[in-house]
């Protein structure tokens, strides 16, 4: 399995792009906005410098990993002759849903379809297609060219087959599976996101601060970055998102989203990719700026 596609040029997407080039694999990176491939190109040649700068690879080998990746703008014509299709779309249900169904009729009867998805069912995306046994999560870590983790995720009916080659296939990219079964949210998310919403609860009911709340995970619980700051790291959007199937699949009132990400998302106060969050990064600047106003007003829990 030598021939990949990688939909979606974002940060996940060129992530995951960088990494099979890297392991010698041709890449397919497939995206609607011309812009956004230019962009990605432009990302993985700052991050493969970043890699000469610690020896990793050197100038040579740069050049023959962007030689590996092909930018198209449409699926059609991209993804009949691969071997793995990895969609790395953004995090909505219908849109995934949407472009399994195009896979399905454009990619080859015996290509491997998988969804870099971090919380939709797997089962549900297979069953818009005609091979729910091919069809399998690889939720790769941001930033994928650092991240060893790649949690691999079973559909209902994903077969054997399928499993054992994703998992051996991510293990040829230097990284380290995890099989788990699906689940709303899988592993990381189910048990990272109810976590993050309890630290925006914890700044909601005025129990302590941004950066002290960070502060008391990362040198409390040794968390290389405080909760808060890693929401903004993942976006808003993304974690209110995540928290929404957990909420809808499982109807436990413990995953509902605080008011108050509810709030920052509907003000578009996404994070880092928004430039602010609970932290403002413009400029350069990271300062805690969450409103007071928006805050309850009901006394801290002791």
């Amino acid at each position: 399995m030598k021939k990949i596609a990688v939909i979606g040029a974002g940060t996940m997407g060129n992530g995951i792009a960088h990494v099979f080039a890297q392991n010698e694999y041709q890449v397919n990176l497939i995206d609607v906005s011309s812009e956004r491939l230019e962009g990605a190109l432009a990302t993985i040649g700052k991050n493969l410098d970043r890699q000469i700068k610690k020896e990793i690879i050197d100038e040579g080998q740069k050049a023959e990993i962007l030689n590996r990746i092909a930018t198209h703008t449409s699926m059609d014509g991209a993804v009949q002759d691969r071997d793995l299709v990895v969609e790395a779309a953004t995090e909505n249900v219908d849109l995934k849903l949407k472009i399994f169904e195009d896979l399905d009729q454009l990619a080859g009867t015996e290509t491997i379809l998988a969804t870099n998805t971090s919380s939709i069912s797997i089962t549900k995306i297979a069953a818009v297609t005609k091979r729910p046994d091919k069809v399998i999560g690889m939720h790769f870590m941001n930033p994928v060219p650092v991240m060893k983790l790649v949690e691999v995720i079973r559909g209902y009916n994903t077969s054997d087959e399928v499993t054992n080659i994703v998992m051996s296939l991510s293990k040829d990219l230097g990284k380290i599976p995890v099989e788990v079964n699906d689940y709303p949210g899988f592993i990381a998310n189910r048990i990272l996101m109810p976590m993050i919403n309890e630290a925006i609860y914890s700044l909601y009911e005025s129990v302590a601060g941004v950066q002290e709340i960070d502060t008391v995970m990362k040198l409390g619980m040794a968390h290389p970055m405080g909760p808060l700051q890693l929401a903004d790291f993942i976006g808003l959007d993304v974690c209110l998102s995540i928290l929404n199937v957990l909420y809808d699949g499982f109807g436990n009132p413990k995953y509902a989203p605080c008011p108050l990400l509810v709030n920052m998302v509907t003000a578009g106060k996404l994070g880092v990719k928004s430039g602010e969050g609970f932290y403002d990064y413009s400029e350069g600047i990271k300062a805690a700026v969450v409103s007071q106003s928006f805050l309850s007003e009901k006394p801290a829990l002791v």
